[in-house]
């Protein structure tokens, strides 16, 4: 666990770069720890050492989709709160994949509105 901060720590994983640093941005102005990966992988891989207590991913990734990587992330930070998000449709059959799995997970639409996000992170 960081040491040098009691702020929230936050993953955000976005293939597309623009919104994962963004709303990393967002989050670190808002009093979160946030860092940004673009990739399902890359989450996954910074996740033990990053240790967050959010992860915040898009569904539709090219390498690792969110839910796979939330799942596994899941497995090494069971405390874990999982936020996923996606703008396209083919979420719901991975979605439904995932709950016959047993695993639940929230999921806002995307464009994602700042405030609906840091709300949903708060609660």
């Amino acid at each position: 666990m960081s040491e040098n901060s009691n702020r929230p720590r936050v993953l955000v994983a976005d293939d597309e770069r623009v919104i994962a640093d963004t709303l990393a941005m967002i989050l670190n102005q808002s009093g979160f720890e946030a860092r940004a990966v673009y990739s399902g992988e890359r989450a996954l891989e910074l996740a033990p050492t990053f240790e967050p207590n959010m992860l915040i991913s898009d569904v539709i990734m090219a390498d690792l989709n969110g839910i796979d990587a939330a799942i596994r992330i899941r497995e090494i930070l069971p405390e874990i709160k999982i936020l996923l998000f996606s703008g396209q449709a083919a979420t719901a059959d991975l979605l439904e994949k995932a709950r016959a799995q047993g695993h639940e997970f929230e999921i806002l639409a995307k464009p994602v509105h700042p405030q609906d996000l840091l709300s949903r992170l708060r609660a």
